[in-house]
């Protein structure tokens, strides 16, 4: 059962009590990301996520670190396009102590420059990891290329140029202006006793004040582009894609199904066809990134770069199959089945049912119960997977990336010509 409080500042408190297990896990959600950058604030929330860690006015960075391990604790971050989360797995009976720490680095972090400096250097190498990660890497350029122009196409951890002009002033106004009352919550599952919870927060974070939202930002336009990028590397990696749905869209639940027969895992159809069948890839699969009001369809995949066109060719024409003739009724059954299964899977541990009740509340206002969910998934219809397949392979809006050696050839939107 989720329970929910809002505190009278508005911060809201929200927990899953799981009285069959020992540990807890509490995150502090901000609903600020990249998407909430401009392009010369671009790495600024990221930044920030590093900083909070770097020493506050009661505690040295030294100090945060050994406290938490005393406990055999985990102390973490991550940042998103659409939010930050800063958490903490601890064992129940010290969320309290954890609930406190969380709220130190989150209100009273010093920013001292010299740690900035010193941050910089290491959000730097991060980015020069990401690039040396080419199967990474490609998604970032795909978002970059698709969405070209538009916050969601900013990396989230910026660019050398951007990280290298934030500035201490920058990152505290930043902070000040996005990290406020209504903006954030938190989220703790586990061993909890939800009131002590709303009691502790009520102390610790009730001088957090205003509103602190912005502008609704319009989603981003589809665009055709392809795009050629040469590097020295022994593969060739590419992404496809085409126009998704929002995470609260009402085909989200045909999204799934769709995603997970098309190339969700071991016996979706590209990993069969071009894996298992013709050995051309070692990795291929399909993704769906999806946000409050839009996302995107796509497929990974590195081969050889002479068996290039050869993949590109069988997986257009997987996803042609998909949009004219939809699944058959295994496959249907199948990825409703495998869908369920991995969903009950992923909720064993208390970070992953912390992680499962912020993101319901980032972007539904409400608990959806897992009953719910298998309902939903099960009353997925082949003709709902259908007209999604048919809106989001269209050859007019489809985006292609590869990156690596392309042995002097250039790929152009006349490779979607074969979806019809």
């Amino acid at each position: 059962m989720i329970l929910k409080d809002v505190l009278p500042n508005g911060l809201r408190v929200i927990s899953e009590p799981m009285p069959a297990v020992v540990s807890s896990t509490i995150g502090i959600w901000v609903e600020n990301g990249s998407r909430y950058e401009t392009p010369l604030q671009n790495g600024v929330s990221h930044f920030i996520e590093h900083l909070l860690f770097k020493g506050t006015r009661k505690r040295s960075a030294a100090q945060i670190a050994e406290e938490i391990d005393a406990v055999g604790g985990v102390l973490n971050a991550f940042t998103g396009k659409e939010y930050t989360c800063y958490y903490a797995k601890v064992l129940g009976a010290d969320l309290p102590m954890t609930t406190e720490l969380l709220a130190d680095l989150f209100l009273e972090s010093v920013f001292d420059p010299a740690e900035v400096d010193r941050e910089r250097q290491v959000v730097l190498q991060e980015i020069s990891q990401a690039e040396d990660t080419p199967d990474d890497f490609i998604h970032d350029l795909f978002n970059l290329k698709f969405w070209e122009g538009h916050p969601l196409a900013l990396p989230i951890f910026g660019s050398v140029e951007t990280v290298n002009a934030i500035n201490r002033e920058l990152l505290v106004s930043f902070m000040a202006d996005r990290y406020r009352a209504g903006r954030v919550f938190i989220a703790a599952a586990g061993m909890v006793d939800h009131r002590r919870l709303v009691d502790d927060c009520a102390r610790l974070f009730g001088g957090v004040s205003g509103d602190g939202r912005g502008e609704p930002i319009a989603p981003p336009a589809d665009r055709t582009v392809v795009i050629n990028q040469e590097k020295d590397l022994e593969q060739t990696h590419l992404c496809i894609g085409g126009p998704g749905i929002s995470q609260a869209s009402p085909l989200r639940y045909a999204s799934y199904v769709l995603n997970t027969a098309l190339g969700g895992g071991m016996s979706s159809r590209l990993f069969q066809e071009v894996r298992e069948r013709r050995g051309r890839v070692y990795s291929i699969y399909s993704f769906m990134s999806s946000y409050l009001d839009c996302g995107y369809l796509g497929i990974y995949a590195g081969t050889n770069p002479e068996w290039v066109e050869e993949v590109i060719e069988v997986t257009l024409g997987e996803i042609n199959k998909i949009a004219h003739t939809g699944l058959t009724n295994e496959e249907l059954a199948r990825a409703k089945s495998q869908l369920k299964g991995n969903m009950l899977l992923g909720m064993e541990s208390t970070e992953s049912r912390m992680n499962r009740v912020a993101r319901n509340e980032i972007y539904f206002g409400r608990e959806i119960p897992l009953e719910e969910l298998a309902r939903e998934i099960d009353k997925v219809t082949h003709d709902q997977v259908l007209e999604l397949a048919a809106t989001s392979f269209l050859s007019d809006k489809m985006a292609m990336v590869l990156l690596g050696d392309l042995k002097g050839r250039k790929f152009g939107p006349e490779v979607f010509s074969a979806l019809k």
